[in-house]
């Protein structure tokens, strides 16, 4: 690894980065570990520092996946006596969390980039949605990030609550670690911090008020992220309107969300792959190749429903996802070859104009 690098090591710089940068040898590597609008904070090896966009990079990039996000890796030019830096160049991510974004628009919204492992918190309270966990698992798969799932406000359940629901988790085949924890009494605390290995990079994510930002309080040993007390129903009021890359004492670093309940699925057919193995194995056995589960004879997934060696609910969310995610991804093709083709029509009405 070259010397010049070596210090971004402890903010998860490695060989795999190394291998693929093409800065200038001017150039400095950070991290960005806040956006606000058209600015970014960024990391280095000296500390902080704010940057923008050069306006040469956003002539070039309209897509919003193409802008930086939290975790991503980015060249930038930046001098001691300047206030701000210039992001010129955006590094391949090595993995990718994204979600359709919110409402009507077919566009990827990036969440984060170079995670490591996404911690997906629900609360054993009110929040806890096995169809939700199953859609988040998904796209922390299909971005190419490992899973983790954490149960919190177990303080506020009986433990055959907990019971009955890790039992359903891993009635639905999900194979990624499961741990249990309460902010109150702090059960669970020290095997989540025995996990958070030093210079990797942990993304929370979850829906309002599950206790991401309090967990991560805990962590930092301090009120770094504001939160507010619980309601009259237990859980949190949620505070975290964006997103923040972290370093914590054991040398972790650690991404905080504003909470998401709409979590859409578009593109995401290796994540589908990934996280119902179990459904995918079955399909080698069907009469027909190109078998949609649905009503053929000979569907050995129905078969396997039919018989509960699958359930009835891990087999809908299957289909859901996967029609959902085809349906998105269709349309995002659709409007991307719109685009392109508005795009050619302006370039020859104006060359037209030129020649009139």
């Amino acid at each position: 690894m070259k010397s010049r690098h070596i210090n971004l090591d402890r903010l998860g710089w490695n060989e795999w980065f190394e291998e693929r940068a093409e800065c200038g040898p001017e150039d400095t590597i950070a991290r960005v570990a806040a956006v606000d609008r058209d600015l970014l904070l960024l990391m280095d090896h000296t500390g902080t520092f704010r940057a923008k966009l050069a306006g040469s990079y956003l002539y070039r990039h309209h897509l919003s996946q193409e802008l930086p996000c939290v975790g991503d890796w980015v060249c930038a030019e930046k001098h001691p006596t300047d206030d701000f830096g210039l992001v010129l160049m955006l590094l391949e991510r090595r993995t990718a969390l994204c979600r359709k974004s919110a409402g009507d628009s077919v566009e990827y919204q990036m969440i984060a980039a170079n995670v490591d492992c996404v911690i997906i918190v629900q609360s054993c309270h009110y929040d806890f949605n096995l169809k939700r966990l199953e859609r988040y698992l998904v796209m922390v798969r299909d971005g190419g990030a490992d899973p983790c799932v954490l149960l919190t406000k177990t303080d506020l359940v009986e433990p055959e609550v907990i019971a009955s629901q890790l039992a359903e988790i891993r009635a639905a085949g999900v194979a990624a670690p499961v741990l249990t924890l309460s902010n109150v009494t702090r059960e669970g605390i020290d095997n989540l911090k025995r996990m958070l290995l030093p210079a990797r990079t942990y993304c929370f994510v979850g829906s309002s008020g599950v206790g991401k930002s309090t967990i991560i309080n805990q962590l930092l040993g301090r009120e770094m992220l504001q939160t507010k007390g619980l309601s009259r129903t237990g859980e949190g009021r949620h505070t975290t309107v964006r997103r923040e890359l972290i370093i914590i004492g054991g040398g972790a670093l650690v991404i905080d969300n504003p909470g998401m309940r709409e979590f859409g699925i578009l593109g995401a057919e290796s994540g589908i792959r990934d996280s119902f193995s179990d459904i995918i194995g079955l399909a080698s056995g069907c009469r027909y190749r190109n078998c949609s589960h649905a009503n053929e004879p000979g569907c050995a997934v129905r078969e396997a429903v039919n018989s509960g060696v699958i359930s009835q609910t891990h087999y809908d969310n299957y289909i859901k996802l996967r029609e959902e995610s085809e349906f998105h991804q269709m349309s995002y093709v659709e409007k991307r070859k719109k685009d392109r083709d508005f795009g050619r029509y302006i370039k020859s009405a104006k060359r037209d104009l030129r020649n009139f």
